[in-house]
């Protein structure tokens, strides 16, 4: 099955001020038209897009679409809404996409739980609205005087992305003619004989019409709740007999000592890995290859402060990490809460967002044969905005 989006950015929207249409406004930094494309751009489901806009305004576009321009197809919308979509119907006729969705511009907010369930929509009707129930008490006005009121039992208010069939959407406009003008697709489609269903919409996609809706979306984004991130790192190192080792960033003087290129403190390297992961920016090995001699014998808190400091630049804050040491030789306890210091230091953290774990394999594996010794390591990291 493919789908296709139509974004509809043909219009004026003068009545949210700003000087320019409100699909090319910024909203805290980034201009409207991009905030409401990328969800689909970032949809698995999506595979192809296409945004109409105002002959006009194609350099307005290019500039708010940014990089993601060469992502998307442009055409040219007509007078109406109307002609927009049909527009935009137009451009996919070479790629005959199965289904599409249609959505206003002006929603920068959908989701893709909103788009699931659009999709999900469509294996029961040709046609598909995602809508909330009416709650506020409605009537009728002549001028200025309240007149007669509206019963809204049964009545919803109509969102977008409306998602339909191809072919029955397209027979609905030719049935219709190239003057047609209907409030949206849906009407079309009932113009023409056919069934919509509906999904739950969504509150937070609003349509931004006046000032005070872009003041509202403002509010909402500048007062995102913050997302949280976690990655993972896993090492392993080779036991010899030595004075003494590194791990978690302690020298541990048992007899023993650990093979590698650098200290070879195979729980520091878990924990920068897991902060690499984190931050999106790869492992350990691609910064600090071990077949670069800069790295022979260094200590391994360089790497994890070059990883913090990464998480920094990526605009994560460390707020939690984890590590477990699996070996048989030699013993964690003795050195447990210095280890907790010591990372609780490296990483500017409590003491309280440090863990170290210890176990064994139950003498099963290298472990087991006291051959080497393994580290696992889980940190936690806060995004905001």
């Amino acid at each position: 099955m493919t789908i296709a989006a139509i974004i509809v950015a043909g219009g004026s929207g003068q009545r949210a001020g700003g000087g320019i249409p409100k699909q090319y406004r910024e909203l805290v930094g980034q201009p409207v038209l991009r905030r409401t494309v990328t969800p689909f751009l970032e949809h698995p489901r999506i595979d192809q897009i296409v945004v109409v806009i105002a002959q006009d305004h194609q350099s307005l576009a290019n500039e708010a679409l940014g990089p993601d321009k060469s992502r998307v197809l442009m055409a040219f919308g007509g007078a109406s809404r109307s002609a927009s979509v049909q527009a935009g119907l137009a451009a996919l006729a070479d790629t005959r996409p199965q289904q599409v969705l249609i959505h206003d511009a002006a929603r920068p907010f959908v989701s893709v739980d909103l788009i699931d369930r659009v999709i999900a929509g469509l294996s029961k009707y040709p046609g598909i609205i995602p809508a909330l129930p009416v709650v506020d008490a409605l009537a009728q006005t002549a001028g200025s005087r309240l007149a007669a009121p509206v019963n809204r039992t049964g009545m919803v208010a109509a969102q977008t992305p409306q998602g339909f069939d191809v072919e029955t959407l397209v027979s609905a406009y030719q049935a219709l003619g190239p003057d047609a003008d209907l409030p949206d697709d849906a009407s079309v489609l009932r113009a023409h004989g056919q069934d919509v269903g509906w999904v739950d919409g969504d509150d937070m996609n609003f349509k931004l019409t006046r000032p005070d809706d872009f003041a509202k979306a403002e509010r909402m984004l500048t007062s995102a709740s913050p997302v949280f991130l976690s990655g993972q790192g896993y090492d392993v190192h080779r036991l010899k007999e030595a004075e003494s080792m590194w791990l978690c960033g302690v020298e541990l003087k048992e007899g023993l000592g650990l093979v590698g290129h650098s200290d070879a403190d195979a729980g520091l390297h878990a924990l920068t890995d897991a902060i690499l992961g984190a931050a999106g920016e790869g492992d350990i090995g691609q910064h600090f290859p071990p077949s670069d001699d800069r790295w022979k014998g260094a200590s391994s808190d360089k790497f994890l402060r070059h990883a913090i400091h990464l998480l920094g630049q990526a605009g994560g804050a460390l707020v939690h990490v984890d590590v477990t040491l699996i070996c048989e030789r030699p013993k964690i306890g003795p050195y447990r809460d210095a280890m907790r210091a010591r990372i609780a230091e490296l990483c500017d953290l409590p003491l309280a967002r440090v863990n170290i774990k210890a176990t064994t394999t139950e003498k099963l594996g290298f472990t087991g044969r006291r051959e080497g010794l393994a580290a696992q390591a889980i940190a936690t990291a806060r995004f905001d905005g």
